[in-house]
């Protein structure tokens, strides 16, 4: 009898192992191979181990594209703090980095004691800039706020008005010095009152040919040094300080190159937009996010501010200040669905590969691109990829190739937190699963075997196939949140080095591989 039972829990056993195989066998169609080759010599990038970084926006519930008004309470001003899957969405990061800021921010007045206007909201305005009346930022919103991100454990930086004080021509330029004495009060307030602030970033997309308004390099220069010196003297004495941040807008490189010339010391963070997918109500939106083509193109941005700092001065380094793939709030069941996980994850495996230390996705929650639905709070499926990405990706980049089809993405860091390396897999083709092998390239980068002979593997794919579907699923089960709002477990399965990764189609996959040691990983 004691035999039989044994035999019965080993059957069960196998069972289950070969039942939690089967969402890796890319199911029907075709089977191709390849290899990822990881040079391990040398890190290519070195990225903040808070690389991952979400937008909270400025816009009210009446702000509308194309018809549809998709912010509903999501502003800064009016989102419900007491949400229970909002604070655990954020601390289950430990910690995430929050950038508030927007198209609005050169809007906003801060209700400070040396400020005696009313305190107002924005109004609809069509004859204004931007469609909005200027607003105002009550300081006990700014309490709430502050609490609230010290619950979460969030890093937060806030986006100031850049355009205090300045006259904007017919032509859009916006001329004369920055008018700091509103931020000045908001910052010293903020200090009184033992606010922690990661970084202060002056002015949304003022730079080039601006949005809506546009500041001269050589004067955004000189309104970046006020910036300086306001936060040198407010935090006198502070072992750490706030960073200062700019210009956070679209790269024009001649701009970019005099601006960060004429700021050597004043400027420690370069900020920059993304949202290289054109309009949300692009109907080629979907393709362009599925054509790896299409997306080669986003390289040249990142390429072009890592030589502008590598051939200046400046110790400043890049950062991704915003970026939301398709402007206008994106389009529904396209950016806040699965299929966008194509553009959002080969954005942070591109951008970090450029030494790029922080990507804030647009946004955390609000319009149709956010990490959370903007009604429910519930995720989307971007956020599950993001924190994958924020727990298991470490912060040496490695160059990364690979050779077999071109449908396929191939990022590799060092492991965070543990030996080895992570790779992230990410599969275009529609119906060709792609057997992966993986080999370390360079005799000076070999591989030492530990012992470990398996690996962990975290799958991820739409559920029922759906690229449009807003849940998905990881190695095989939904993804859904506990009865109290709580982030659920992210498991992986333990795979056997002598097998290949499977990406089934579609999909992508993130694989800790712990054995493999390499010299760029070695501390």
């Amino acid at each position: 009898m004691c035999i039989l039972f044994k035999l019965v829990l080993l059957y069960l056993w196998v069972h289950w192992v070969n039942k939690g195989s089967d969402f890796v066998t890319g199911g029907s169609g075709n089977v191709t191979s390849g290899t990822v080759f990881v040079n391990g010599t040398a890190s290519i990038g070195k990225t903040d181990d808070n690389f991952i970084c979400a937008t909270l926006d400025w816009w009210p519930p009446n702000k509308c594209d194309y018809g549809t008004c998709s912010w509903e309470r999501a502003s800064l001003l009016n989102l419900d703090l007491s949400n229970p899957i909002l604070l655990n969405a954020i601390k289950a990061f430990s910690s995430l980095k929050i950038r508030m800021g927007g198209t609005l921010q050169d809007k906003v007045i801060y209700e400070t004691k040396d400020d005696k206007s009313p305190c107002a909201s924005f109004v609809k305005n069509s004859s204004e800039m931007f469609g909005f009346s200027k607003g105002c930022l009550p300081m006990s919103r700014w309490d709430q706020l502050n609490v609230f991100f010290k619950k979460a454990g969030a890093m937060v930086v806030f986006g100031l008005n850049a355009l205090s004080g300045k006259t904007i021509r017919s032509d859009g330029s916006a001329t004369g010095a920055w008018n700091s004495s509103n931020a000045e009060s908001l910052i010293r307030y903020t200090v009184n009152k033992g606010y922690s602030i990661h970084g202060w970033e002056l002015g949304n997309e003022l730079c080039g040919t601006g949005v809506g308004a546009k500041v001269a390099p050589d004067q955004y220069a000189s309104d970046v040094k006020s910036l300086e010196n306001i936060v040198q003297n407010i935090y006198r004495g502070f072992e750490v300080k706030p960073l200062v941040i700019a210009p956070g807008g679209f790269i024009d490189t001649n701009w970019f190159a005099q601006l960060i010339q004429r700021t050597p010391k004043s400027l420690q963070v370069v900020t920059q937009h993304i949202y290289n997918l054109g309009p949300g109500n692009d109907n080629q939106l979907i393709n362009n996010i599925l054509d790896p083509s299409y997306l080669d193109g986003g390289a040249q941005t990142f390429r072009d501010l890592e030589a502008i700092l590598k051939n200046s001065a400046t110790p400043a380094v890049a950062w991704v200040g915003e970026a939301g793939g398709a402007y206008n709030s994106g389009q529904n069941l396209v950016t806040n669905s699965f299929v966008n996980a194509f553009w959002y994850l080969d954005q942070l495996g591109m951008a970090s590969s450029y030494d790029t230390k922080t990507y804030c996705r647009q946004t955390l929650i609000g319009g149709n691109y956010g990490l959370l639905n903007t009604a429910t709070f519930v995720p989307n499926p971007d956020y599950y990829g993001s924190l994958l990405w924020h727990r298991l990706m470490g912060s040496n980049v490695l160059s990364t190739s690979f050779s077999g089809t071109t449908g396929v993405r191939a990022y590799a860091h060092c492991s965070k937190q543990s030996q080895g390396i992570t790779l992230l897999l990410i599969n275009f083709n529609a119906n060709i699963s792609v057997n992966v092998r993986v080999a370390t390239e360079g005799e000076q980068a070999p591989r030492i075997k530990l012992g470990n002979t398996s690996r962990e593997e975290y799958h991820v794919t739409a559920k029922d196939e759906n690229l449009h579907s807003q849940k998905v699923v990881l190695n095989g089960k939904i993804l859904a949140l506990n009865s109290s709002g709580g982030i659920p477990p992210m498991e992986p399965v333990n795979r056997s080095m002598t097998d290949p990764i499977i990406v089934a189609p579609f999909s992508y996959v993130f694989s800790h591989i712990s054995s493999i040691i390499l010299p760029a990983c070695i501390n």
